[in-house]
């Protein structure tokens, strides 16, 4: 199996739009959400992955084939200076889910982003916190606990270093 992860370019914009709305179909049994009179959930900060210096698009793609995706962000700023991120969405295909592409691509985020991370999901979606409880069962992690300021979310803290 041939991996490439790379951050998408401008001209991948649309690709990752595309791909964004396969992923909010699969969120939407978690998280409620609707089509909109166009038949789309639409995602209003995507625009800023190419505008704003402190966000990230990764494509994944398995054997030249697109598999998936993650939104990187700076999420906050420590006292220190050093950044918090937060992996703002994050899917693989279904085609290539269980085949460990999701952890790969996890983990090459997490190299190329050392300091603190904040990982949040809806408190329904087991699935989604099985996984990161796995993927980030290497670091010292805070575990998953309900979100502060979100109902029906959760949120687990580690550090990368």
């Amino acid at each position: 199996m041939e991996l490439e992860i790379k951050l998408a370019s401008y001209e991948e914009k649309t690709i990752l739009r595309n791909l964004m709305e396969l992923a909010q179909y699969d969120y939407s049994e978690y998280d409620g959400y609707d089509v909109d009179e166009h038949g789309l959930y639409g995602y209003k900060f995507l625009d800023h992955y190419w505008t704003d210096a402190d966000r990230y698009p990764f494509l994944v793609r398995v054997n030249g084939k697109l598999a998936g995706f993650a939104l990187v962000r700076v999420y906050d700023k420590r006292s220190d200076g050093s950044n918090i991120y937060s992996i703002g969405e994050f899917c693989i295909l279904k085609k290539y889910r269980k085949q460990g592409i999701g952890r790969m691509l996890a983990v090459h985020v997490f190299s190329t982003f050392k300091g603190g991370w904040t990982i949040q999901t809806c408190d329904n979606n087991r699935t989604a916190q099985k996984f990161w409880a796995a993927v980030t069962a290497p670091y010292k992690s805070s575990g998953f606990r309900p979100h502060l300021d979100r109902a029906n979310m959760v949120e687990m803290e580690f550090e990368i270093t």
